[in-house]
């Protein structure tokens, strides 16, 4: 199964963390396509930058629009009013790695 790795940042008043972050994209990928579209993302949280405020996600390659459209719905984490925005989005760790130092995030 091909995958794609998406680096998102959280913009929040209060700390988050990435399990939270995991869960809301969960959660809104549940609302917007139900279990079976949650089901095919293949969630998971890769990387925690607590410093920088940015998180690596790793999803399926054909559930990649899901997950970017529920990134955009999010309006809260954890009950945090928050805002979650993917900065890049890549198909190995090693070039998203390359893509987020030339943008100065890592």
């Amino acid at each position: 199964m091909k995958r794609r790795y998406l680096a998102v940042s959280a913009e929040s008043n209060e700390p988050i963390q990435g399990k939270e972050v995991l869960d809301a994209v969960r959660n809104a990928l549940t609302q917007l396509f139900g279990e079976y579209g949650a089901s095919q993302a293949e969630l998971a949280l890769i990387r925690n930058n607590k410093q920088k405020h940015y998180f690596v996600l790793r999803c399926s390659r054909r559930a990649l629009p899901m997950v970017r459209a529920s990134t955009a719905s999010l309006t809260e984490v954890n009950e945090k009013p928050a805002v979650i925005h993917v900065l890049r989005v890549s198909g190995t760790l090693k070039a998203l790695r390359k893509k987020t130092v030339s943008a100065k995030l890592t």
